[in-house]
């Protein structure tokens, strides 16, 4: 105990060697990240995955931190871009009607109906999420020795960031509960199973589960990330008064104290969250995410600014540090379901939208207007 003490005593002093960063930075930054990626939004990225279909999750992940981008723009050319990409495709989820990966675009859509009142750019997505809740996927959670096994399910950890913020959004704008029901089902159903109410993390799925990585349990880095970002979102569209939105809060309040006890001295975290010695290298797209969800929760008087700030700020300084002088977002982790490998010069989609998402935050928090 006096050893955790000591080492949580260190952090904190270190944390608070990082200089609070001014608006004006943090908007420069997140505009030098953002035009890099449009202007390289056709590029190969993961190699063995080649460019990513626009509709792809990857991309629906970069949308996400977009929209709050386009919001702070200085005119509507980020939005005219991703109402570019929606009107090509029809406003179409991407190809799997289960699958959760395949409905993250769905919050691009909201964003655009949102922003031009056009009704039709959420048919398709009501369509599909009317037919999943009529048909609902009758596998379990099971990843190992399942045979039967398929992605029906939210059974991945990841799942909770792609797919339930679409529901509770189209809960929140239509008021029809068949969204807020199927959703809080199959989100407890899933944390039930995959939350370790111990380390308060989410394993990444069934497999994972028992299993040691040098003698540490296995949570990967994004894949928490992916969870705790998605929260802010689901959160953002219910009453603070109603027990769904409790029920989400009370989660977020133990991941957050996780976060703070485990984040590296040098500002990341890492990409086996209780393995930090193990893996050094930094990761830019999980760090991003809870960055993101941390100075969210400042911002709506979850979290006390005074404690968790500090992180916040040292974890800014960490991701803009790995902006190379063209505004790429490096150390970004490829596509995979657990620890693994990040480079400088390597980067991804769904990272510049963790990056995009954690700025707009940290913007609001420090004043910007």
């Amino acid at each position: 105990m006096k050893k955790i003490t000591v080492l949580l005593v260190t952090l904190m002093v270190s944390l608070l060697c990082f200089a609070q960063p001014k608006p004006e930075e943090v908007k420069k930054d997140m505009k030098r990240v953002a035009d890099w990626q449009i202007e390289h939004f056709r590029d190969v990225f993961s190699g063995r995955n080649g460019p990513h279909h626009p509709l792809h999750w990857t991309n629906g992940a970069l949308y996400v931190g977009m929209v709050k981008w386009a919001d702070m723009a200085e005119d509507d050319t980020y939005w005219e871009w991703m109402k570019s990409i929606a009107d090509e495709y029809e406003y179409q989820l991407h190809n799997r009607v289960y699958h959760a990966d395949d409905h993250t675009v769905g919050q691009m859509y909201v964003a655009l109906y949102r922003k031009y009142g056009d009704k039709n750019m959420l048919k398709p997505t009501m369509e599909r999420f009317r037919y999943i809740n009529y048909h609902p996927a009758m596998t379990d959670l099971l990843w190992v020795g399942n045979k039967n096994y398929k992605h029906d399910r939210w059974s991945w950890c990841d799942a909770l960031f792609m797919s339930p913020p679409v529901w509770a959004q189209l809960y929140n704008i239509t008021g029809d509960e068949m969204y807020i029901d199927f959703m809080m089902k199959e989100f407890k159903a899933t944390t039930d199973y995959l939350f370790d109410k111990k380390e308060s993390l989410y394993y990444r799925d069934q497999s994972y589960m028992g299993k040691l990585d040098n003698g540490n349990k296995i949570f990967w880095g994004r894949g928490n990330g992916w969870v705790f970002g998605g929260l802010t979102s689901i959160m953002d569209e219910l009453d603070p008064a109603s027990k769904e939105y409790k029920y989400f809060l009370k989660i977020f309040k133990k991941m957050a104290a996780r976060l703070l006890e485990i984040q590296t001295e040098k500002g990341h975290w890492a990409m086996s969250l209780l393995g930090a010695e193990d893996y050094p290298t930094p990761e830019t797209s999980g760090t991003a995410f809870y960055t993101f969800g941390l100075a969210w929760g400042i911002n709506n008087g979850i979290l006390d600014k005074e404690e968790y700030a500090p992180a916040v700020y040292s974890a800014w300084d960490a991701l803009t540090s790995y902006i190379t002088e063209d505004g790429m977002l490096g150390y970004v982790q490829p596509i995979g379901a657990a620890p693994g490998k990040a480079w400088p010069d390597k980067t991804e989609v769904y990272g510049t939208g963790a990056f995009l998402a954690a700025g707009a935050e940290i913007y609001k928090m420090e004043g910007g207007k």
